[in-house]
């Protein structure tokens, strides 16, 4: 088999690329063994603030420009329902937070985004006495439905092979890989945290996290917006809420923990005052970078094969802009941007 790429990972990352070869009339085959649940377990959201400290994403404009038309595409093709819009509403701690809310909402990069209004709080299910600021032009994306209809496509297509990558297989040549009985120009990795087993990639600067997740039945909450407080409550249907997310260094198992449930139990009790049932826990390990920024280029020596991770946890938003930085860098010679090349750690 001949084609123009390899790519090995159908996460986020993955699926992101698979669309710019697509919309670029190029063949592709593509490996995943599901061993990586990061994206499968991601909340979905996209929303271009930081509501720690009422800051902007980095590059969050460009990013939901390519991002928001991408899913609309993906839904339009494989027929299904991604895209949720859905306000986020940040409680506030004190007086003082909302006077920060208003100072923030005057910046440039956030005045489109942030609602010079304070919503009261009348929902007696939560406990906000300082109510809410509302984030703008929000929602979210079901990730897990969207992986699994474009894994069912590319299988019905016979261009996914559902298998571990064996790198032992792959030779490289100056203008072309070979891997068993395919051969491509080009190969790109896009495999989480797996890449820290790769040995053209493993020494990438990639800090593992393990992230989990919680689902609650609450009958009593209704509410229809996200919202964020300590935790992020991302409701869903009937009656049915994410509770995320945690962020463990040293625990990295697939496996749920009695620790990170008691730790999202907790901050959820602080929130809510209605009683709900706890009918889910998944959990994944998030591939972050140090500086937050992702892992994106060229290996050094093997000018054909690439690598393209570390989306952290707003991969929605920012897959879509790396995929095309990528393509963009080995299609057409057009640089990457800098604060994404994996080059910056060189020194």
């Amino acid at each position: 088999m001949n084609v123009d790429y390899i790519i090995v990972g159908i996460g986020i990352a993955g699926i992101s690329f698979c669309e710019q070869l697509k919309a670029n009339g190029k063949t592709f085959v593509v490996f995943d063994n599901a061993s990586q649940q990061s994206s499968v377990v991601a909340g979905g959201l996209y929303n271009p603030v930081v509501l720690k400290r009422f800051t902007s994403v980095w590059k969050s404009e460009e990013q939901l420009d390519l991002a928001l038309p991408l899913y609309a595409k993906i839904e339009n093709e494989l027929n299904i329902k991604l895209d949720y819009k859905v306000p986020v509403y940040r409680r506030f701690n004190s007086l003082e937070e909302q006077n920060d809310w208003f100072s923030a909402s005057d910046k440039p990069l956030l005045s489109k985004y942030l609602s010079t209004n304070i919503l009261k709080n009348n929902n007696d299910s939560i406990a906000a006495p300082f109510g809410f600021g509302e984030v703008l032009n929000t929602g979210r994306i079901d990730v897990r439905t969207m992986i699994e209809a474009y894994k069912t496509d590319l299988l019905e297509k016979r261009i996914l092979f559902q298998e571990p990558f064996e790198y032992n297989f792959l030779k490289t040549e100056s203008n072309v890989v070979e891997y068993k009985d395919t051969r491509a120009k080009h190969i790109v990795f896009a495999e989480g945290y797996g890449v820290l087993k790769n040995p053209y990639f493993k020494n990438s600067p990639l800090v593992p996290a393990k992230g989990e997740l919680l689902t609650i039945h609450a009958p009593n909450l209704k509410i229809d917006f996200v919202l964020k407080a300590g935790v992020f409550l991302i409701p869903l249907n009937d009656d049915l809420y994410i509770v995320g997310a945690t962020y463990e260094w040293k625990d990295l198992s697939q496996e749920i923990s009695i620790k990170a449930k008691t730790e999202l139990l907790s901050k959820l009790k602080k929130l809510i005052k209605c009683d709900f049932e706890v009918v889910n826990q998944v959990a994944g390990i998030r591939p972050t970078v140090k500086d937050r920024r992702p892992l994106v280029g060229q290996h050094e020596r093997h000018k054909n094969m690439y690598v393209l991770n570390g989306l952290g946890t707003r991969g929605v938003m920012i897959g879509p802009y790396v995929a095309k930085q990528l393509y963009n860098f080995i299609e057409y010679n057009i640089s990457l941007d800098g604060e994404i090349d994996i080059r910056r750690f060189e020194n």
